[in-house]
């Protein structure tokens, strides 16, 4: 059985402090906010990097501007972990911001967008990977580096087009969103399922001192919306017996932020968002049309497509309403007990010296595209509650974290699976 801490590549990262914080500085201060998400110059970088340690890269593009990149460190072992991580980032405006967004050291923290969302966990897999070639230590199996573009908005110019061409072949893979927050750590786990809708309501039109004589399409557009919510939002979800762990650690993560109600309501129900409504054209007119884009999520192992036809039946039954636009998915999971999630838990208690929850995701991501490729997948990286935010930051200790977690994964892994 291989050894569970791989000490040279450890002992290694640990004199690298600041050279992998001024990797991820580097990394932050290429802009590839999304959109338009450029990542060619990043790419161009990180190439260098991985293929002047002796790794193969491979660069592959359905967008020239949004290439993605992978790289291959070969290990003993006939199995292959990837890492994987995005290198588009969400826009930002410089003028809300304290720091730098484009990277700002200020002792243990580094600012910048995309700090923790996720270059630098792109950069403690970079440095993942040097550990291994100057200390000579080959990784009990292969490591499979992928760096994709186009995840900020869900384009297909990032990890559909690895999976559409084949170009992603891995045994399990470990994304490094960051999970952890407010001190708790976790390991992602699921991810949940989605119904995007679009409802139009159509009326009559009307002056707006005789709101009588017309039929207000707002108000049948809003009447609907609540049906919606009173039909399903307070019907509590029939969960598959095996994602009741998952539900229970969920509840227990989120609890301390949002209370335990919200929290095991936010799992056990369907959450029901009216994201967009527009209608009428003037305040003193009954709006002949209305429009309203609505977002149902839905804990993994809930069957979409039979709440879609009850959503369905629902919209039939209002006047004047009709559904035009439909996208859905399903939710996915990997079992709590499952050789790679017992890896990643493991390794990360172990190193962050505290329990590790095994959640699910709130949304879903690239998790779910892999998962339904056929590759295990679950989403683990240290970092802090400023993803999105202004003045986003990470931390070094973080950064190290992140490194050392990831450099003794692979023997984790290879104990898991023998």
């Amino acid at each position: 059985m291989a050894p569970s801490t791989p000490r040279p590549p450890v002992a290694y990262l640990r004199e690298r402090r600041d050279p992998l914080a001024d990797l991820a500085g580097e990394l932050v201060g290429f802009d590839t906010a999304n959109p338009p998400g450029r990542t060619v110059e990043i790419v161009d970088r990180l190439e260098t990097v991985l293929g002047d340690l002796g790794l193969h890269t491979d660069r592959y593009a359905v967008d020239p501007a949004k290439p993605n990149l992978l790289a291959t460190l070969p290990g003993r072992g006939d199995r292959t972990l990837c890492l994987d991580g995005h290198l588009d980032t969400v826009p930002y405006d410089a003028a809300e911001w304290t720091h730098d967004p484009l990277g700002e050291r200020d002792g243990d923290r580094l600012y910048g967008r995309g700090a923790t969302d996720m270059k630098g966990a792109v950069a403690a897999m970079v440095e993942t990977a040097r550990a291994y070639v100057e200390t000579g230590t080959p990784p009990p199996v292969t490591l499979l580096f992928v760096l994709a573009s186009d995840e900020e908005v869900g384009g297909d110019a990032g990890l559909p087009a690895l999976l559409a061409g084949d170009r992603l072949a891995a045994d399990a893979c470990v994304i490094g969103e960051t999970t952890c927050e407010g001190g708790r750590h976790s390991v992602t786990v699921a991810d949940r399922g989605s119904i995007w809708l679009t409802l139009e309501a159509r009326g009559e039109a009307a002056h707006g001192s005789r709101p009588m004589l017309g039929t207000n399409a707002i108000d049948r557009l809003y009447d609907a919306v609540t049906l919606l919510r009173e039909r399903f939002g307070k019907r509590a979800l029939s969960i598959d017996p095996a994602l009741e762990p998952v539900v229970e650690e969920s509840v227990a993560y989120y609890a301390p932020t949002m209370g335990e109600a919200a929290a095991r309501r936010l799992f056990e129900y369907p959450t029901i968002n009216l994201g967009t409504f527009e209608g009428g054209e003037a305040i003193n007119s009954v709006p002949e049309a209305a429009r309203a884009g609505v977002d149902v999520r839905l804990t993994a192992g809930v069957h979409t497509p039979d709440v879609l036809a009850e959503i369905r039946d629902c919209a039939a039954d209002c006047e004047g309403v009709t559904l035009t636009d439909v996208s859905w998915s399903v939710g996915t999971a990997e079992p709590v007990e499952s050789p790679l999630v017992e890896a990643v838990a493991s390794t990360a208690a172990d190193v962050t010296g505290g329990r590790v929850y095994r959640r699910s995701a709130t949304g879903g991501g690239d998790a779910k595209a892999l998962r339904n490729a056929g590759v295990p997948t679950v989403e683990f990286a240290l970092g802090t509650d400023t993803v999105h935010a202004v003045d986003e930051y990470t931390t070094v200790d973080a950064l190290l974290g992140n490194a050392t977690v990831y450099a003794r994964l692979p023997y984790a892994y290879a104990e898991a699976v023998d």
